[in-house]
């Protein structure tokens, strides 16, 4: 019987290269929100609904990993990207990611030129904007800019991060059954963050949160 070959998406040999750029902070973003690291065997994996999201991942680290359905996924639409890589994961154990990091996630090893960029990239993982009409004022158009996180660690760097940058505030509010917490940007805060994680229309985002913050704010007459 002859010898198996590898997995697809499982080549330990890719290289990654870890040189920093606005694609890798995006990617780390990503690993951030919606990644998972598994020590035994150098594990590396990103879970999502979004195809785009896993394609954008492949494009900033530059290798054509495997998307795949991920089967154990309590998500019928779940799709993965799952890879061993001892290098890259060393260096993003370098950077502050660890495994079963859900609630203990801290601040994170950013370039502060490329802060933004992770910060996009952990937007498109965990991060969301809504808006809507407040009833209490007429033609009063009310929208926020929200980051997510079970880690209160992180999330308070985050926020830290953005008033160094920015100087907004923001503010932290708990999710009803106190698991998660969100970081939340409101209106004219949240339009100057908005710019500078969309500061050029060839930044790699998730298209369909783009799209919704440019309707969004067309509803105010204003653009990213």
């Amino acid at each position: 019987m002859g010898k198996r070959g590898p997995k697809p998406g499982f080549n330990a040999k890719r290289r990654i290269n870890t040189a920093w750029s606005a694609e890798l902070a995006y990617a780390i973003g990503l690993l951030a929100t919606d990644g998972c690291l598994s020590p035994p065997g150098h594990l590396i994996d990103l879970t999502s609904v979004d195809r785009e999201q896993l394609k954008n991942f492949n494009r900033c680290v530059r290798v054509d990993f495997l998307i795949a359905p991920r089967k154990s996924s309590t998500t019928e639409k779940a799709l993965r990207v799952q890879f061993k890589n001892v290098l890259f994961y060393e260096f993003l154990l370098s950077v502050g990611l660890t495994p079963a990091k859900s609630k203990t996630l801290g601040p994170l090893k950013i370039p502060g030129r490329y802060f933004f960029d992770f910060l996009r990239g952990s937007f498109d993982g965990d991060g969301c904007t809504y808006s809507y009409f407040d009833p209490r004022w007429r033609s009063s158009f009310m929208f926020y800019t929200s980051f997510a996180s079970a880690s209160p660690a992180h999330l308070s760097w985050l926020r830290k991060e953005i008033y160094r940058r920015v100087g907004v505030h923001g503010h932290i509010t708990t999710n009803g059954r106190h698991i998660t917490q969100q970081l939340k940007y409101a209106k004219a805060d949240s339009l100057k963050l908005l710019r500078k994680m969309y500061y050029s229309r060839n930044v790699v985002c998730l298209s369909r949160k783009r799209l919704k913050i440019e309707k969004m704010l067309a509803i105010v007459g204003e653009r990213l």
